[in-house]
């Protein structure tokens, strides 16, 4: 059940969210599925998200920012504006957490940077900035995406295999990573301002994240000085530890220890394998990958791999069949990963509190929906209001259709 007002482990934060399209807003939507009270100011255009598609809701906003922006209220604010920016302090005074992921300098050239304004103003506010190099060294202040990450870090360069070449991985990794990386920060900062009673800016980048997730490539090349390679979906460190072919479609076998492997060769029918000195243990399996692949994929062609699957594991060998997504989420142990709800389909938190529960907060929140909500709650009067909105500091009241709208 969706639930914008209900009491998880962060029910006494207030968070003002100026960030838009990934990392910032699922950040803060992991901060609103814990408790936190979420705003979510975007800008007279909206956030570009809402028109990512298809697919689109019935009301013309795309399922990609239903994906990240559940649980907050909304409002829109011209930050170019300085009446816009006047509202923006109001709902500072009284919040405990600021995100953006503008260009750095943006906030400075609003006369909003944290360092010279922000920080006096309000000594108690956590500042998360999210970017995609940061605002130092020769890249500082640079736009990235997530794909351009991939590629300048690294990650493309080991994923793939020479059929294909380098290949983005299938998911936005670097944001989503980027956004727990904030998250953490951000948590930090709050249990260190119970000691300190001071606020701070903290960072998240998605140049740092995406090299964070080299393990163990990086240190496989700092050790080495060999440049990792493709490997398919193979790992370079250990084997067999990859994906086979079974005779009904492909599964992953993820054999760790000397130990698994007994335990696999014995059930599949090659124990001749144990006593072969190339596969003694994993180093002498990663050497010897390829004439240990071949013995494998030879005798899983003619095994179903549910049932393989199924068999091993309760040996204590870890093996899974590759899935497509609707076969994930029909997966028994899924049950529970879904959130489905008044016509809202996503996917419920990936962390659990024993006593303090996270629940998925509120529908994601429609193009300025809680705009006037708001505004009246840091005691702006109504005729101020509507000043704003004839000045185009705000948009049009509330219900109308999202920018981009495909309705």
């Amino acid at each position: 059940m969706l639930d914008l007002h209900h009491k998880g482990a962060l029910n006494s934060l207030r968070v003002i969210d100026l960030s838009r399209v990934l990392a910032g807003p699922l950040c803060t939507q992991m901060l609103a599925d814990n408790g936190a009270d979420v705003i979510k100011v975007e800008p007279p255009s909206g956030d570009e998200t809402r028109t990512l598609g298809p697919p689109f809701d019935d009301q013309g906003t795309a399922a990609y920012f239903h994906a990240v922006n559940r649980g907050k209220r909304a409002m829109t604010l011209d930050l170019a504006q300085s009446e816009g920016r006047d509202v923006l302090l109001r709902l500072l005074e009284n919040a405990d957490v600021l995100v953006e992921n503008f260009l750095p300098g943006t906030m400075a050239r609003w006369r909003l940077d944290y360092d010279t304004v922000l920080a006096e103003k309000f000594p108690r506010l956590i500042y998360c900035s999210i970017s995609g190099f940061g605002d130092q060294g020769p890249l500082g202040g640079m736009p990235g995406y997530d794909a351009i990450l991939q590629a300048m870090c690294g990650l493309m360069s080991i994923n793939g295999d020479s059929t294909c070449g380098p290949t983005r991985i299938g998911v936005p990794i670097v944001d989503h990573l980027t956004a727990y990386t904030a998250m953490s920060a951000i948590l930090m900062a709050v249990v260190e301002r119970s000691l300190s009673q001071r606020g701070q800016r903290v960072e998240a980048t998605l140049f740092n994240a995406a090299l964070s997730l080299l393990v163990p490539h990086a240190a496989n090349w700092m050790y080495s000085g060999k440049t990792p390679q493709l490997l398919g979906s193979a790992h370079p460190n250990i084997a067999p530890y990859d994906k086979f072919n079974c005779k009904d479609g492909p599964v992953f076998l993820g054999i760790l220890n000397d130990r698994q492997f007994r335990r696999f060769c014995d059930y599949i029918g090659l124990a001749e394998l144990i006593t072969d000195t190339r596969f003694d243990n994993n180093a002498a399996r990663v050497t010897h990958r390829s004439d240990l692949n071949a013995a494998i994929e030879n005798r899983l062609a003619t095994r179903e791999r549910q049932t393989l699957c199924q068999e091993l594991m309760q040996l204590g060998v870890p093996a899974g069949p590759i899935n497509t997504v609707p076969q994930a989420f029909a997966q028994p142990q899924a049950a529970a990963a879904r959130v489905d709800v008044d016509g809202y389909h996503g996917v419920a938190l990936p962390n659990h509190l024993c006593r303090t529960p996270g629940t998925p907060g509120g529908l994601p929140p429609r193009y300025a929906q809680h705009t006037e909500e708001i505004l009246l709650e840091i005691g702006l009067e109504p005729q101020y209001i509507a000043q704003l909105r004839q000045r185009g500091v705000l948009s049009a009241p509330s219900g109308v259709s999202s920018p981009g709208s495909q309705a």
